[in-house]
């Protein structure tokens, strides 16, 4: 019988995908972020990858960290290992019969889109079982095992991306406020709530509608815009709402348009596709019920 040489000990697995990280970023920070750990592990492990190899990968200085020339001869092939054992995973994990269906999704589209969509998707497809991630970066599909992630983005023309409606603000209040802000031809003595992701939707609005803001209460921040929704239905002030979001809302007539004139930020609600996909056709039934 015959045996298969040992593979040679290579460096620590982690500290290699320490190394991709940061080098494909440039940044230990955002390696940081992406792999869930502090920049000094990143730091930790990429010291640990140098002195197996002998040699500095990365300048530090000052401004952050650059590759050194040895360092960048490794990205490439860094990179595509990587990718190599993401979908070697992706097909590990598809195996099961049934196997959830991955959805990363932005808290606000979780909590105020999807749930409309996902039981219009169980009653026609009942044998999908779903599971959705809420994360406020769009992760990269060709390493995180999701079918699919719905974010706001700019829209391109690639195969993988489906544009589902242009990102449109418009000021938004609880009806019982609209009298108050057509006395007052604005938003004079009405506090302005505020989403700290999306901080600059009231510069961009009035800037776009030559309103002068300099005369608003500015009222409190919300890390989750659904917070901020509910906190506008409730008539606490007049929140920036994005009509992807709050077109239920407007329908129900829990909320109303404080303003006539609204805006594109410039993006839209994308759904996008994983390049590599051994659910295609489950995968465009789902979509196909998402952008209905």
């Amino acid at each position: 019988m015959s045996v298969a040489p040992k593979r040679p000990k290579g460096p620590p697995l982690n500290a290699m995908r320490a190394f991709e990280a940061a080098a494909r970023h440039i940044s230990f920070v955002a390696a940081a972020e992406e792999l869930n750990v502090s920049p000094g592990a990143i730091s930790q492990h990429i010291k640990t990858l140098e002195g197996w190899a002998g040699t500095p990968l990365f300048r530090r200085n000052a401004q952050g960290v650059e590759l050194t020339p040895e360092g960048q001869t490794l990205v490439a092939d860094f990179t595509t290992a990587f990718d190599y054992m993401a979908d070697a995973a992706r097909a590990l994990r598809n195996i099961k019969p049934n196997a959830d269906f991955h959805i990363a999704a932005l808290p606000a589209v979780a909590q105020l889109w999807l749930p409309k969509r996902l039981r219009r998707i169980r009653e026609q497809l009942p044998e999908i079982s779903f599971s959705v991630t809420a994360m406020e970066t769009a992760p990269s599909l060709s390493r995180e095992m999701f079918d699919l992630s719905i974010f706001f983005a700019k829209p391109d023309s690639s195969p993988n991306q489906i544009s589902v409606c242009r990102d449109v603000i418009v000021p938004v209040c609880a009806p019982t406020l609209l009298d108050q802000t057509q006395r007052a031809g604005g938003f004079q003595g009405i506090p302005t709530l505020h989403d700290q992701i999306w901080k600059d939707d009231w510069a961009t609005w009035s800037r776009n509608a030559s309103y002068d803001l300099r005369n608003n209460k500015s009222g409190p921040q919300f890390s989750l815009y659904s917070l901020a929704v509910e906190e506008a239905k409730a008539g606490a002030g007049v929140l920036m709402g994005h009509l992807c979001l709050i077109e239920e809302a407007l329908k129900s007539g829990a909320l109303a348009t404080a303003h006539p004139q609204s805006c594109s930020t410039g993006l839209s609600l994308v759904i996008q596709l994983p390049a590599q996909s051994r659910r295609r056709s489950e995968t465009d039934q789902v979509v196909a019920l998402l952008s209905a």
